[in-house]
């Protein structure tokens, strides 16, 4: 057991003796650091989803269900959200009130609006500025 890289490409190579949380770096796909969680962040569960965005829980499944806020299912098989579910909640809600539109054009609306963001924040980046105002 080494913790030297091995090979042309610089990937260690994992024995049956080495510990499994130790990193693999592959040559297509290595990353520039290592980050590991110092403190295993906990999810929201449905109902503080629910009570912190003032919605009933089935309405927040209706929506996990719908693919308009993500959660992930722990053991038992509850739904665990992330911090920023409510706030994401609160959006779709906005949405629906604002524009009068239904679920499935929301989410239309919500990948367009992130992928607006994404150019936007890439433009920024590169510093690189349109003759146009932003449209928010």
């Amino acid at each position: 057991m080494t913790d030297r890289p091995t090979g042309a490409a610089g990937t260690a190579r994992s024995g049956p003796g080495d510990r499994p949380d130790k990193p693999v770096a592959h040559a297509a796909t290595a990353p520039t650091t290592v980050r590991y969680a110092l403190v295993p962040v906990p999810g929201l569960s449905l109902e503080a989803v629910a009570r912190r965005s003032r919605l009933h829980p089935d309405l927040v499944r209706r929506f996990v269900a719908l693919g308009l806020v993500d959660a992930e299912r722990d053991a038992v098989g509850r739904l665990v959200f992330d911090r920023d579910a409510p706030a994401v909640l609160a959006r779709v809600q906005r949405l629906r009130s604002g524009l009068c539109l239904n679920y499935a054009s929301i989410g239309l609306v919500l990948d367009l609006l992130d992928r607006i963001s994404l150019l936007e924040t890439a433009l920024r980046g590169r510093g690189t500025r349109s003759d146009t105002p932003p449209w928010t």
